[in-house]
Formats: structure tokens, C-alpha cells, sequence
């Protein structure tokens, strides 16, 4: 039988959509892109906001169709199979099987019994034979995403995460590390940790901590660069702050959300900080590793959010001077406490605002992209570009993509460049040198 996996939302959803795939082969499926060839079609989904959600729905609404021409299996697995469980089949009852993202290891079963004419859910919480899996390497990859930990245990106001992905786990150390390893030994040069708290790493468990696992990842033969993502300001320790100033292989960059720059928004988001704490630990940042990209996640629009709250989310952004920001108008999620909350900004004027945050952004984020001009960078050779198929794409150590033009034998290899051209979204080089830097 054939499948194909439609993955909605972020790189935790990405990863688990690698260990489905994983799975599925091991099994005898094999793999397809267009889902008039799939037997197997299995959508996974991200419910942080309600867009995401939309979108959803509205791809579901026209496999409904393609479910009437053929013989399709279709799977819903993810955060919204987890919130929504058998209510999801109300709004899409030609769903064969649901499953949570900490039951995707039962994918097999899910499939099996649907062959056998039954409806297939699971919405357990446990999570750790799902965490456990890993992507296998079936084809050379020079990135990769490792998940380290699962859950989040912060229940911010407006956030989903904990009901949808469920509480705080953490893989043994011992088990990530042979992962990159393994990785390494296959060609892959950059990994990136991934957890809804990466901060929060073994916080409860005689093991390593988070930053004692980077110094070890650091230590591992062939791995180039080291990423990870979310960092939770309020769990931002000293510790690793300093690792940005002493592992060679960490890049220079890292994502810390902001949301707000109201104290009395954060205090409403329970975000467990301060505008002045967040500002803090960016200049101890800065400090360490000079240079360092900040990028961040902003919402406008949440309840009870006046202009003056809004006034001093732009002065947040103008004294960070993020190189860039992911920015949304609050979207009310069912479970969520911000439900709840009196003085609900009419959506009209969040747009506004979120049109404003945005705007300044995109200029920040242009006069950093052409701060590089004229500098030498090292770069990453990813592949090809997808705007023009005679580039090469790949991205320096503090996330900025570069397009430039060389042989395609420079792909996965870190080569230095000279950008000569800033633009919004990133920046043109010209090859300076056809050999690795490592």
C-alpha cells in the first residue's frame, strides 16, 4: 500500500511526521507525494491557532471528495485529534483513524484495524514510546531534527501546548546522544534539539542538564552546528547563557519568545517574567557571545491589551532589535484560560497593531540582513534555491539564509562567502572559497 503524510505546523510536528514515515516503511508502505496515488493519507495537525486549524479543516473538506473517488485510508493524528478526540469526527466523519502525538507509535495497529472495517482513536497521554522513536536515515540528510523532550508544564494563558502534547517528559540523555551520533556517522552536519521548553530539560531527573547535554553534543565527531528551539525566558538560566560563549559548535543565534512588552500582559499571559528580566538576560546574551541573532514570538490583540501595552511591546522591539519576529493577533483557544478573560480586543484592532509590529519589523530585519554586506560568512550548503535552480541556498550560524551561485558538489559543506546584497528575507553572496571549512 501506498501513503503520504500532509504535516501542518511546527518542526516538533515535522520530526513526528519523520518517525511516521519511519514506521510506515519499515512496515512495507511505501512513500508518495500526490494523494491521488495514496491508499494511506494521514494529516497531521497543529491547533496553536485558529488559522492553523482553518486550514485544516478546509484540506479535509476536499479529501472528502477524493474519499468518494477511491478507496482511501485517512488518518488524523496531532494536537487537534488530542483536543478535539471523538468530537473531531462531527466535523470530519470520513476520518478512519485519530491518534495524539503521543500515540503515533501505534500507527500500524491504527491501520490494520481500519482494514478491518473498525474505527481506530487513541488519545493517550504517556508519550515516552512515541518520544523514543526515532526517523530512520533513509536518505542523506545534512540537517535533522532530534526531539529531546515532550510537553510543557508553564500552562500560559493563551496556550494550547499542554492539553494538546500533555506534561513534561524527557528522553534519557544517553539515548539522544547515540541518536546524533548515528546521525553523524550518515552525513548529517547540523542537528537541532527540539522541546516546547528545551530549558526545562531533565528539570526533575538525575540525569544531564541541558546544558551539560550541549557540551556533550559538542563533543560529537562530524557535527558541525548546533541549534535549539523553544527557549522559555523565565527558565533562561546563567548556565546556558554562557554555553552561546564557549561551544565552539553552538551557532549564534537562538529563539527566546517574548510575547508582550507589558508586564501587565505577561502577568495576564502567565508568562512568569518581566519585561525588565527579559531585557536582562538579552544583555547578558549580547554580553557572552557578541553578535549573537535574537529572533522571538510576539502576540497583539490578547485581552486586556490597551495602546499603551501595545506602546511598550514597540519599544521592546526597538531596543532588542530582534533580526526577526514570528507575530500573531491573539487567537482564542478552546481550554485556554485567555478565553475567559474580560476586555477581548476587537479583532479589527489587533490586526492594526499586528500590521504596525510587523511593518517596523520587516525594516529591523532589513538593515540587519545589510549589516552583512561586504562581511564573510560561513554558510552551509543546503541544495538548491527555490527561487532560482541555479543557486545554491544554505544558511550562516546565526539562521540568515544566502543565496549564491556555485557547483552542486558544495552541497553539504560549510564554505565562506561574501554577501554583497541584504534583503528582507535574506541576503545574496558570491562564493569565495570551494572547500569545506571543517
Amino acid at each position: 500500500m501506498k501513503f503520504m503524510i500532509e504535516t501542518m505546523g511546527c518542526q516538533m510536528n515535522e520530526n513526528d511526521s519523520e518517525k511516521l514515515v519511519s514506521l510506515l516503511l519499515e512496515h512495507g508502505f511505501d512513500a508518495v507525494k500526490d494523494p491521488q496515488e495514496a491508499d494511506i493519507l494521514i494529516v497531521n495537525t497543529c491547533s496553536v491557532r485558529k488559522k492553523a486549524e482553518e486550514k485544516f479543516l478546509s484540506y479535509m473538506g476536499r479529501l472528502k471528495y477524493l474519499k468518494k473517488k477511491k478507496n482511501l485510508i485517512i488518518g488524523v493524528v496531532g494536537c487537534i485529534a488530542q483536543l478535539e478526540k471523538e468530537n473531531l469526527l462531527r466535523k470530519v466523519p470520513h476520518v478512519d483513524f485519530c491518534l495524539g502525538p503521543s500515540s503515533i507509535h501505534k500507527v500500524i495497529e491504527a491501520i490494520e484495524t481500519v482494514k478491518k472495517g473498525q474505527l481506530y482513536l487513541d488519545f493517550s497521554e504517556n508519550g515516552e514510546e512515541t518520544l523514543c522513536l526515532k526517523p530512520s536515515l533513509t536518505s542523506k540528510k545534512i540537517k535533522a531534527f532530534v526531539t529531546i523532550m515532550k510537553g510543557c508544564n508553564n500552562f500560559c494563558s493563551y496556550c494550547v501546548v499542554p492539553y494538546a502534547r500533555g506534561r513534561e517528559i524527557s528522553r534519557p540523555s544517553l539515548e539522544i546522544l547515540n541518536e546524533i551520533e548515528e546521525l553523524a556517522k550518515n552525513g548529517v552536519k547540523e542537528v537541532t534539539l527540539l522541546g516546547q521548553n528545551v530549558n526545562s530539560y531533565n528539570k526533575d531527573r538525575n540525569d544531564l542538564s541541558f546544558p551539560q547535554l550541549l557540551e556533550k553534543v559538542n563533543e560529537i565527531p562530524g557535527i558541525e552546528r548546533i541549534r535549539f528551539v523553544t527557549s522559555h525566558p523565565k527558565d533562561l538560566s546563567e548556565e546556558l547563557i554562557r554555553c552561546f560563549g564557549r561551544l565552539r559548535k553552538l551557532c549564534e543565534h537562538i529563539h527566546l519568545p517574548f510575547q508582550s512588552g507589558s508586564n501587565k500582559i505577561l502577568k495576564l499571559m502567565n508568562r512568569g517574567y518581566t519585561k525588565e528580566e527579559y531585557l536582562e538576560k538579552i544583555e547578558m546574551l549580547k554580553e557572552v557571545c557578541p553578535g549573537i541573532a535574537i529572533t522571538a514570538d510576539c502576540i497583539v490583540g490578547f485581552p486586556g491589551e490597551e495602546d499603551r501595552d501595545f506602546e511598550e511591546t514597540m519599544d521592546l522591539l526597538q531596543k532588542v532589535r530582534f533580526h526577526n519576529v514570528f507575530s500573531f493577533a491573539y487567537s482564542p483557544r478552546k481550554f485556554t484560560r485567555a478565553l475567559l478573560l474580560p476586555n477581548q480586543v476587537p479583532r479589527e484592532k489587533a490586526l492594526a497593531r499586528l500590521r504596525v509590529l510587523q511593518e517596523e519589523q520587516r525594516k529591523i530585519t532589513l538593515e540587519k540582513n545589510k549589516e552583512l554586506e561586504g562581511k564573510r560568512v560561513d554558510v552551509l550548503v543546503e541544495g538548491l534555491s527555490k527561487r532560482s535552480s541555479l543557486d545554491l541556498t544554505g544558511r550562516t550560524r546565526t539562521n540568515i539564509v544566502v543565496n549564491f551561485g556555485g557547483p552542486l558538489e558544495l552541497i553539504g559543506r560549510t564554505v565562506e562567502v561574501l554577501i554583497v546584497k541584504g534583503y528582507a528575507n535574506s541576503v545574496r553572496g558570491a562564493n569565495i572559497q570551494h572547500k569545506s571549512k571543517i
